[in-house]
């Protein structure tokens, strides 16, 4: 699927990136607290230091914002996990490595994921189609580095059910951090996971 633009009448791209950056920060923390529906483009171009004229000047709608918001956090996620994931590795240790990455990520971004969640619906069709094709090809990566990893070979659908698992759990921790986070730390979290997923695969005495 072709990327989608949002268009701007800036055609300085270093400016776009820069006031678009900042009214994707302004948003998320705007979204956390009133919800999309309830956050006006005013409160929006407010929270991002500028006026309401010049946020029209970088997006359309109020819909563009929550779809920078979306692009911004699997464009973070794909960068961390392309450098965290090396093709060329085939030891369980990698699928950890991977593992412990992208629960960091999580981690760092659990504002960011759970406003996704929550106000994906919101935006038009073809904005969520895109929207869900990045969420397919993070979980691809994960086939990938799980297929390289495991010294005994799974079948697709167990490959994928695994990925699917892993990609779950790593937002898990924005989701439920309201109680999650009384017991563990990400690092014990990511610990407890990354043990009963290699227990489950008949690896963890083999890492230990």
């Amino acid at each position: 699927m072709a990327k989608k633009e949002v268009p701007s009448s800036i055609k300085d791209e270093a400016l776009v990136l820069k006031r678009r950056n900042q009214m994707i920060k302004g948003a998320v923390t705007l979204f956390i607290e009133k919800g999309f529906h309830k956050t006006t483009t005013r409160e929006i171009a407010k929270a991002s230091g500028f006026s309401i004229g010049t946020l029209y000047e970088y997006i359309r709608t109020k819909e563009d914002v929550l779809f920078l918001v979306c692009d911004s956090i699997y464009r973070r996620v794909k960068a961390r996990m392309e450098a965290s994931i090396d093709p060329r590795e085939t030891s369980v240790q990698s699928l950890v490595h991977a593992i412990r990455s992208y629960f960091q990520l999580m981690d760092d971004m659990q504002d960011e994921v759970l406003v996704m969640y929550q106000e994906v619906k919101s935006l038009p069709r073809d904005a969520q189609d895109y929207v869900l094709q990045k969420e397919r090809d993070m979980v691809s990566m994960l086939e990938e580095v799980i297929r390289n990893s495991l010294p005994h070979q799974k079948s697709d659908s167990e490959v994928t059910l695994l990925a699917n698992n892993i990609f779950v759990q790593g937002q898990m921790w924005g989701f439920r951090r309201w109680i999650l986070q009384r017991s563990f730390t990400i690092e014990t979290y990511t610990d407890l996971q990354i043990q009963l997923l290699l227990e489950g695969l008949g690896e963890f005495q083999e890492e230990r």
